[in-house]
């Protein structure tokens, strides 16, 4: 039996169990500890709109096994909460546990829309490997490209002003200026979900590249030459670009317990999982107060990060007996790409503007090739990095 369990390689996974282990030696055990991940690396999620995604992802395995930490590679069929037991897809591997952290992360929302089926999504290392071979094979065969993104949210807005340095990365700067890029949304405002303070400078960033922004838009159906609108308008795209909306892996359905419209499973403050001993969620499969002012958890690397503490420390504190502690994460920010405009960042849930430009694409850069980063270096160093609080204590 495998004392601490964890399913999933993601943030919240990866750092559940470094937590874990920490926790385990402060208090003078050596815990059995392993993460099963149906890839050995960890997927940089939050930079996949960025060019060349191929470099956008970090083995998992020289982390993990530094700090005695065992990695399996397999996908997980079933989950027998009861039983205290997870079985993979071949039917023949299954592993029993003592407690279990669910780390499984998102999938895409269903896009019911006739000919989802010819549209690229960058939710993940696979997905957005494709989008960009797929761009690729354009540029070779055209001068003149037209590209949809469709859904105006945080990952839409970063795509969509992404796309004029992507294309000129696999072309020529000629190429990227005359292409032409559609961001289509069926809200009456973009961004709706990112408050109105960051607007003014999304809406300068889009005009600025040449965006042509339709909001209020129905999408009828897709198919390999574009979009057609439910105004009967047509919209010739070389590729459609789908961004909107996640929900939980759908493994955690297995989990007989309650769950929000997403299918995140509701949690305790300490993270697990109500109404089943043992189990606890974190990240994208977790709904999750942050604050005592009834904000939960975004689905986002943000979050997925620090609960993934929360639920490894638990975890472990559980295993050895000791008191958990409540998950907390009062301090929000949002920093949201904007191309060749520099970005926005924001602060607390009403999304103040703190800056902007440049001063914004410098935090924004030091995040997304820094801080979202795992830990390098000797067992002393990554131990030392996988404290309960980022500040090392």
């Amino acid at each position: 039996m495998t004392e601490l369990l964890i399913l999933g390689g993601g943030f919240a996974g990866l750092w559940a169990a470094l937590v874990a282990r920490r926790r385990g030696l402060d208090c003078g055990r050596n815990i059995d500890i392993a993460l099963i991940s149906d890839s050995e690396y960890l997927t940089i999620k939050p930079r996949l709109y960025e060019a060349n995604p191929e470099r956008l992802r970090v083995p998992l395995r020289p982390v993990l096994e530094t700090v005695d930490v065992h990695l399996i590679k397999n996908r997980v069929a079933r989950i027998d909460a009861k039983s205290r037991l997870v079985v993979g897809d071949d039917q023949h591997q299954s592993w029993s546990y003592d407690r279990l952290v669910l780390a499984l992360g998102n999938v895409s929302a269903p896009f019911s829309v006739p000919g989802w089926q010819h549209a690229f999504n960058l939710n993940n290392w696979p997905a957005a490997m494709r989008f960009d071979e797929h761009l690729r094979r354009c540029v070779a065969d055209k001068k003149q490209l037209n590209l949809v993104v469709v859904g105006g949210g945080f990952t839409g807005i970063e795509i969509a002003l992404e796309l004029p340095d992507r294309i000129k990365a696999v072309s020529d700067y000629s190429i990227a200026q005359a292409a032409k890029i559609t961001l289509l949304d069926r809200a009456d405002v973009i961004g709706p979900e990112l408050g109105s303070n960051p607007r003014p400078a999304i809406e300068a960033a889009i005009m600025e590249a040449g965006i042509d922004l339709k909001l209020g838009a129905q999408i009828h159906r897709l198919d390999p030459l574009g979009v057609t609108l439910a105004s009967g308008q047509r919209i010739a795209a070389d590729a459609i670009i789908i961004s909107t909306g996640l929900l939980a892996n759908p493994l955690t359905e297995q989990i007989d317990a309650r769950r929000d419209d997403k299918g995140r499973l509701i949690v305790k403050p300490d993270l697990q999982v109500a109404g089943v001993p043992g189990v606890y969620a974190a990240g994208d499969v977790a709904h999750a107060a942050v604050d005592d002012d009834g904000h939960i958890a975004l689905m986002s690397c943000q979050h997925a990060m620090i609960m993934g503490r929360f639920a490894g420390y638990n975890a472990a504190s559980d295993i050895l007996g000791q008191s958990t502690t409540p998950y907390r994460q009062e301090r929000y920010v949002t920093c949201l790409d904007l191309g060749r405009s520099g970005a926005v960042f924001t602060t607390g849930w009403d999304r103040q503007v703190e800056h902007t430009g440049a001063a914004a694409k410098q935090m924004k850069t030091r995040i997304n090739r820094q801080v979202i980063y795992p830990p390098e270096g000797s067992k002393q160093d990554i131990l030392r990095a996988s404290s309960l609080y980022r500040d090392g204590n």
